[in-house]
């Protein structure tokens, strides 16, 4: 099992790194090359720049049972698709039931904003969409390796 981290502008890549790391999980960053970044603990892969550039190069490397850490939904149905557990950065999990519903909203909020409609932006990230997502993947990675929740051994 790896954990791959889609790192263009993820707020918790170094809470990804210190869970992944009590269960002995390896990370890979991926990310372009206008969004380079280096974390102790984690294997960076660049790609170059370029319209889903870094989706098709998490997919590409992907198994069936890694983990993935994405905000976006396109990228989280592919993940799916080739049998890997995926994380948003606020602690839900993808799945299989919701995924569809979320692609559905995604394109709803496209059209809106093609024919000139504004949507109001995301919230500013808070301490406890840190604490839920933090906990979400302790969770996930104990049920996928086995071990006890925050269990290093």
């Amino acid at each position: 099992m790896r954990l791959y981290i889609d790192a263009d502008g993820c707020p918790v890549v170094g809470l990804t790194l210190m869970t992944a790391a009590r269960y002995r999980v390896p990370v890979t960053l991926l990310c372009d090359t206008s969004h380079q970044m280096e974390r102790p603990g984690a294997q960076t892969v660049v790609v170059s720049r370029g319209k889903d550039s870094v989706d098709f190069a998490l997919v590409n490397r992907l198994s069936a049972g890694d983990v993935v850490v994405t905000q976006d939904y396109g990228l989280a149905a592919m993940c799916l698709a080739k049998g890997a557990a995926v994380l948003r950065q606020d602690g839900l999990e993808y799945t299989a039931e919701n995924i569809d519903a979320l692609l559905s909203a995604r394109a709803a909020a496209q059209k809106i904003r093609r024919a000139g409609g504004r949507l109001k932006g995301p919230a500013k990230r808070t301490r406890e969409e840190d604490r839920a997502f933090e906990q979400a993947l302790d969770l996930l990675l104990a049920r996928l390796t086995g071990k006890e929740k925050g269990d290093p051994k």
